[in-house]
């Protein structure tokens, strides 16, 4: 296994886990357990940076012009794609929880 194969598989599973929690948080905040919530969030956030910052590695390992230039694959490009879905689902669970809680405040 390449080492560009092995950083896609730790973004692939770090990202992976903070969408889940991201979801999490979602289902946490319809129950009106705010608190369990953020805890949530705060833990996915954790994991996105991790793989965010294996992603940021490659980068620069790209950017470094006396290294071999990264091999684009099917797994790099699949990390990526998670890597922006994971983003995607911690902004809208932020803005889920918020929803959550002013229709809470009306009830």
């Amino acid at each position: 296994m390449t080492n560009i194969e092995q950083v896609s598989f730790e973004i692939i599973s770090t990202v992976g886990m903070a969408r889940s929690l991201f979801i999490e948080a979602i289902h946490c905040a319809k129950e009106q357990d705010f608190k369990q919530a953020q805890e949530k969030i705060e833990e996915g956030q954790a994991y996105f940076i991790q793989g965010h910052h294996a992603h940021f590695g490659l980068i620069q390992q790209e950017a470094d012009q006396t290294q071999e230039p990264i091999q684009i694959n099917l797994i790099l490009m699949h990390a990526e794609d998670q890597l922006m879905s994971a983003e995607a689902f911690g902004i809208l669970a932020q803005e889920f929880i918020d929803m959550y809680k002013l229709l809470h405040k009306k009830d």
